[in-house]
């Protein structure tokens, strides 16, 4: 009788610890944890990162972070810590959790604008993806892969077709060249390489000229007019004058750094640069900006017309006004000076 109740007795203790691991399990793998109200919340966990630094960013996120750390370390997360950007979504438990940050790394969306420089497109990039500006710079700047797909330091800006790309958060900086590389070979399409064939000029060139184009005028409607003008200029071994190139060799001075040069005088024609197509003729040896697609493709599709000049419109402030003669073009350019000086702009 007495062994009886010792066999129940334990018999009752090993019901109520399994009914504890029991709990406990459930807790740790399959009851929700999550504190957030919003419906999810995201963690960026960085390349090689140790699983304290995964923990730190969950901790605010969970209601037990004890349970987590128990079921990661069952499940060998904490020695498997996967780099990306991860997806919690809220009511989760820590089973879900785990197989979310160990094998979903969800993309993000990087886009890019006009960026003057190689340095400005990566300050802009490394807000958006793991990379940072110094390590970014120096892949776009890497003279052997320039060379290998045909760039150089003069158009190595021509590589990056502003737009919206999908990204791992963890892209490094020379993936996300490659990929930018790769991108690059797929917006010159046959059609486009055709087109460029035809005007005579390289992609290069079509980039080069497509960036003077783009700050000459930002609306796209009259971008391939201006491209026509310039086309036209080219094709009878006129100088571009140009005035963009003017202001991009005129900020390569140390005069010029950090201003703003709102109007082009006959000094800054002066500057003994490849990039002053008032004193050399044809393109400039690159680019003077990052062209967008717009301006691109308004050089392969430019206007057909008999105009070789044009002048700021002060009527219409963003637009310009077109003329065949010389003559009419002093006319305008007076009336688009006047315009600035009763501004008060006078440089």
């Amino acid at each position: 009788m007495y062994i009886k109740k010792i066999l129940l007795a334990i018999a009752l203790l090993g019901l109520v610890v399994a009914a504890y691991l029991a709990y406990f399990v459930y807790n740790a793998m399959f009851a929700p944890n999550t504190a957030f109200n919003n419906e999810e919340a995201y963690i960026f966990v960085p390349t090689n990162a140790p699983y304290s630094e995964v923990r730190e960013q969950l901790k605010p996120l969970l209601k037990d972070i004890a349970s987590f750390d128990a079921l990661a370390q069952r499940k060998q997360y904490i020695t498997n810590v996967k780099a990306g950007r991860f997806a919690i979504k809220k009511g989760m438990n820590n089973n879900a959790i785990i197989n979310s940050i160990r094998s979903k790394n969800l993309p993000i969306t990087v886009a890019f604008n006009n960026q003057p420089t190689l340095e400005d497109l990566a300050g802009r990039i490394s807000m958006q993806i793991e990379a940072d500006s110094t390590a970014l710079v120096a892949a776009m700047r890497d003279t052997l892969f320039l060379k290998q797909h045909n760039f150089s330091a003069l158009n190595a800006l021509a590589m990056y077709i502003p737009n919206s790309y999908e990204f791992f958060w963890n892209t490094s900086a020379k993936q996300f060249r490659e990929r930018m590389q790769t991108e690059y070979e797929r917006f010159w399409t046959a059609s486009r390489l055709q087109k460029a064939k035809a005007l005579n000029l390289s992609p290069h060139q079509v980039m080069t000229l497509a960036s003077i184009v783009h700050e000459e005028t930002k609306q796209a409607d009259e971008q391939p007019r201006v491209a026509g003008v310039y086309i036209n200029r080219l094709r009878i071994n006129m100088p571009l004058q140009a005035d963009p190139t003017l202001k991009y060799a005129a900020y390569q001075l140390p005069e010029y750094k950090n201003t703003v040069i709102k109007r082009v005088l006959n000094k800054h024609k002066e500057i003994d640069s490849p990039y002053n197509t008032y004193m050399y003729g044809g393109l400039p040896p690159g680019l003077v900006s990052m062209p967008d697609i717009s301006a691109i493709d308004a050089v392969l599709n430019y206007e057909k017309h008999s105009y070789l000049y044009f002048a700021a419109d002060a009527k219409r402030i963003g637009y310009h006004k077109f003329a065949k003669t010389l003559r009419q073009h002093n006319a305008n350019a007076r009336e688009y000076h006047a315009y600035l000086s009763k501004q008060g702009i006078y440089k």
